[in-house]
């Protein structure tokens, strides 16, 4: 009886009369949300704008006071170099941090890699320890490392305005070892892309072609040292956020075992998640600097900072060893086709190795399709997305996300049922639509304990060769914007050692030829699905730019694969 009374009064006047309120209701609730979110953005960009003016006030001030400063000669020399000028007093800390704010905000106009300026560096420099093996060397941060009084947004409207009322303890050890942070640099929205853009802040750029990605999530990371606006960074990497941008802007950097550094005070759009590693690392021109680095924070005041970190400190021997390795090696993983360029970088490198008395021995880990699309899509979305989706709510959506938060959006059944109707045409696609869906906590420790052994399995093959460390290709060369988001499957070379939790870093060897511009043309990929289709058209125009390969190690070995690295860059970018 109260249904049929209520059915007609929803289908007389007064029903249509309620459905336009319910429907107006809507519109003006997205109308208010959306007012909201062009409201921080434009807070937003009127804060980078100001902090930036006052960044180069400041630099220009320094400048008319010491007209006889030489800013070139400054700027070109090696960390490991201005830090002894530093600790010589040869050089002054002032005019060694006056003289990158200059340079920063020149390359922030090319790159747009700045978020915000740091301004308490100022003082900041005048207090350094000098007793710090970083004494007064200025440091760009990755935004997601909490700075006291300043936004970590992620590029996400819903962070604008909050400030982190403490620094990170990263951000504290660097300073407590003499370190002066002078800028954060921007993301992509949520970190969660390898490009680099969000509405709050907009696109970065590479330093080399502005038409292509720097790279991401620690993309202002790669553009502002690739550049030459600062020597030394701290970026996140959980899939190859340090890895891409150091790839595709031509400097090094390394993904330390997931706790070896402390990720306390890292900002993050999803908390809890501990199948797949993050990690914090260094980015910088040359190996030496990542190795001074990490050897400045494997120090007491981290290890009492935050007692979850493993109190190792730097192996100096480890590192400083000239004994030949055992290097494992692979040409391609069988799931992204290596671009000419990749290819080719890698075989010259196994080359000079072996021409130094190395011993080189193929070596690919086992059932790395399972290891990406089953293990490491499963562990980062194992609640169907929910988490991560909760940051987006009255927000934009950047185009450089592609499709992700439209697919995590679907309703369950109906990823299920795509999934299963793509499985004949589109393989690799299907089976992460597939491991992206909501699972129970029992699901979930399945999943966790399935990595375990998958890593365990991988450790039992290396072992079995006796291998020290191994050579991979890394994904190069740098893609055209907005294209990272449209080819998911191209992170295999970085994202299968964030499952696997291995130390990992990137060294550039070489740049990209005519020739490898032309052996493009006959580029298909492995699978030509629409990931392989939108790579090969993103590394096209690409003659010159930069071209790495990645360096790999066991757990905990950090001191070792840094060994390698500066043994590849010694034989391949001798000039170094």
């Amino acid at each position: 009886m109260m249904l049929d009374e209520l059915w007609a009064t929803l289908s007389g006047v007064s029903g249509a009369a309620l459905a336009c309120c319910f429907v107006a209701t809507a519109v003006a609730l997205r109308w208010s949300a959306r007012r909201k979110a062009r409201g921080a953005v434009i807070r937003a960009r009127l804060k980078q704008k100001a902090a930036l003016e006052s960044m180069d006030k400041a630099a220009q001030r320094f400048r008319l006071q010491n007209p006889d400063l030489d800013s070139e000669a400054l700027l070109a020399l090696p960390l490991p170099e201005l830090v002894q000028k530093l600790r010589s007093g040869e050089l002054c800390p002032k005019s060694v941090l006056y003289t990158y704010l200059g340079k920063a905000w020149e390359v922030n106009k090319g790159t747009n890699c700045v978020t915000t300026y740091l301004s308490d560096c100022e003082t900041q420099v005048s207090q350094a320890p000098k007793q710090g093996l970083l004494y007064g060397v200025p440091v760009s941060l990755k935004e997601c490392l909490s700075y006291k009084g300043q936004d970590s947004t992620l590029g996400l409207i819903l962070n604008e305005g909050v400030p982190a009322e403490h620094d990170s303890v990263v951000v504290q050890v660097l300073k407590l070892q003499g370190a002066v942070p002078f800028v954060h640099t921007n993301v992509p929205q949520s970190m969660f892309s390898y490009d680099c853009s969000n509405p709050l802040f907009g696109q970065t750029t590479n330093p080399w072609n502005s038409s292509k990605s720097p790279g991401g999530s620690s993309g202002g990371e790669g553009a502002i040292i690739g550049a030459g606006g600062s020597l030394l960074g701290l970026g996140t990497d959980i899939g190859g956020s340090i890895r891409f941008p150091s790839s595709f802007c031509g400097i090094c950097g390394f993904k330390p075992t997931g706790n070896r550094l402390s990720k306390v005070g890292l900002k993050g759009c999803v908390y809890g998640q501990v199948a797949v590693s993050a990690s914090v690392g260094p980015m910088a021109r040359d190996v030496e600097s990542l190795a001074l680095c990490l050897r400045a924070l494997l120090c007491e005041d981290m290890f009492r900072l935050d007692p979850t970190v493993p109190p190792l400190p730097f192996k100096e021997e480890v590192y400083r060893s000239s004994q030949p390795l055992r290097v494992g090696y692979y040409e391609t993983d069988n799931y992204t086709m290596p671009t000419p360029a990749m290819k080719r970088a890698l075989l010259e490198t196994k080359q000079s190795l072996e021409a130094a008395g190395h011993t080189l021995v193929p070596f690919l880990p086992s059932n790395i399709p399972y290891a990406l699309e089953t293990l490491s899509a499963g562990g980062l979305f194992s609640d169907g997305g929910v988490s991560f989706l909760q940051n987006f709510k009255g927000d934009f959506t950047d185009s450089c996300l592609g499709d992700i938060i439209l697919i995590l959006k679907l309703p369950e059944w109906f990823k299920g049922l795509l999934a299963f109707l793509l499985k004949p045409l589109l393989p690799r696609l299907a089976t992460f639509l597939s491991s992206m869906r909501s699972r129970s906590a029992g699901k979930l420790w399945e999943l966790q304990h399935e990595i375990e052994v998958y890593r365990n399995s991988v450790i039992a093959q290396w072992r079995a060769l006796d291998l020290d460390v191994l050579l991979t290709p890394m994904l190069g060369p740098a893609l055209d914007l907005n294209v990272p988001g449209k080819a998911t499957g191209a992170v295999s070379y970085t994202m299968l050692y964030n499952c696997l939790d291995f130390p990992a870093g990137v060294v550039p060897v070489t740049t990209v030829t005519a020739e490898d511009e032309a052996q493009m043309e006959h580029y298909r990929g492995y699978f030509g699905d629409i990931w392989d289709k939108m790579l090969q058209k993103a590394v096209k125009k690409s003659v010159g730019l930069p071209v790495a390969v990645q360096c790999v190690t066991l757990p905990w070995q950090e001191e070792l694969c840094l060994r390698f690295m500066r043994e590849v860059e010694r034989l391949m970018t001798p000039e170094k």
